[in-house]
């Protein structure tokens, strides 16, 4: 497990500031959400924290490292210890299921392969998909994608995983499947996670902590109990929906 500690984090894009002076302290195990509405820099957020994107400003700390000031060689050494699933889960469309597993074992490490064959099998029974391994891409539903998608992310064992909107596209029944999944990976591979999205079914599954982004800004910050009971015009707003859809049973 690692702690990540973001310090006064600030990205803009010209004159449109989508993370303003952000500060955050995710700790060790835990499953930290984060919410915001589409273009509130959620993404933006993980993608930093990766240098996928580089920061205008601000640290950030992952295993007491500034990854911000890493040279490259330092960077990847710490990004192997990091799982990211993208929203549309980014299988190479040219590969089967095998071989989109295999890619990030051959490119990272020196695994043999009979090892290589060993881990595919192993975390392909992990998200239930074992007879998907031949398969391409294009024969896999949604659901079926997001689930390879999450077992080439845990596929080297990180000890920080970053979700961008695990369950954007799925049906209700299987964005639980998925939620409840990452769960139950997240224990077994005692990893810490960080989780954008804006479904609150999901985050009522995975959270045991979540802040609000508004502006750029971290708005709102606290367990989900706190955040969906507050009596704020932009929290009832933003969660109504997913509120009633909860009391009612419809999850």
């Amino acid at each position: 497990m690692v702690e990540v500690e973001i310090k006064h984090l600030t990205k803009a894009f010209d004159d449109n500031i989508v993370l303003d002076d952000i500060s955050l302290n995710i700790n060790e195990g835990e499953n930290f959400v984060v919410f915001g509405r589409s273009g509130t820099g959620k993404s933006v957020l993980l993608k930093c924290i990766v240098r996928l994107m580089e920061a205008d400003a601000g640290e950030i700390y992952i295993e007491n490292q500034n990854v911000l000031t890493l040279d490259i060689r330092k960077l990847n050494e710490v990004r192997k210890q990091i799982g990211f699933l993208f929203q549309g889960a980014a299988l190479y469309d040219s590969m089967s299921v095998r071989e989109n597993l295999a890619f990030p074992l051959i490119r990272n490490f020196s695994f043999s392969p009979k090892e290589i064959d060993f881990k595919i099998r192993n975390v392909l029974e992990k998200v239930s998909l074992l007879e998907a391994i031949d398969k391409m891409p294009a024969e896999l539903s949604g659901g079926m994608k997001k689930r390879i998608g999450l077992a080439r992310t845990i596929i080297t064992e990180p000890k920080l995983i970053l979700y961008d909107e695990p369950t954007t596209g799925l049906d209700p029944i299987t964005s639980k499947e998925i939620s409840q999944l990452i769960v139950e990976l997240q224990k077994d591979l005692n990893t810490t996670s960080i989780i954008v999205t804006h479904d609150l079914i999901c985050a009522k599954i995975i959270a045991s902590h979540a802040v609000v982004l508004k502006d750029g800004k971290i708005r709102y910050e606290g367990n989900l109990d706190s955040l969906t009971s507050q009596d704020d015009p932009f929290l009832r707003d933003f969660f109504s929906s997913d509120i009633i859809d909860i009391k009612e049973g419809r999850n």
